[in-house]
C-alpha cells in the first residue's frame, strides 16, 4: 500500500470519505433524536398504540430538535463564510 494514488483517485476517495462521515453524522442525529423524544415522550408502558398525548409529543420533540438542529447548522455556515471573507 505504499503506492501513492493519483490525483482523480485521491478526490474520489475524499468525496467517499466524506459523504460515509455525512452518513455517519445523519445516523448519529437519528439516534440521539429518537433516544431523547422517546425518553421525553414515552411515560407509559409500550403497546400496540402511543398513549394520549405521546404521538402528539413525539412531533412537536422531532419538529424541535429538527428547527434547532437547522439553525445551528446556519449558524455555522454563516461562522465560516465570515471566516473566509
Amino acid at each position: 500500500m505504499s503506492e501513492k494514488f493519483d490525483e482523480a483517485t485521491q478526490k474520489e476517495l475524499a468525496s467517499f470519505v466524506e459523504a460515509e462521515q455525512a452518513q455517519a453524522r445523519m445516523h448519529q442525529s437519528i439516534h440521539t433524536l429518537t433516544s431523547m423524544c422517546w425518553d421525553k415522550c414515552i411515560t407509559s408502558t409500550p403497546s400496540t398504540r402511543f398513549a394520549r398525548g405521546e404521538e402528539n409529543c413525539l412531533a412537536n420533540c422531532v419538529e424541535r430538535f429538527l428547527d434547532t438542529s437547522l439553525f445551528m447548522v446556519k449558524k455555522i455556515e454563516e461562522q465560516r463564510s465570515r471566516m473566509l471573507q
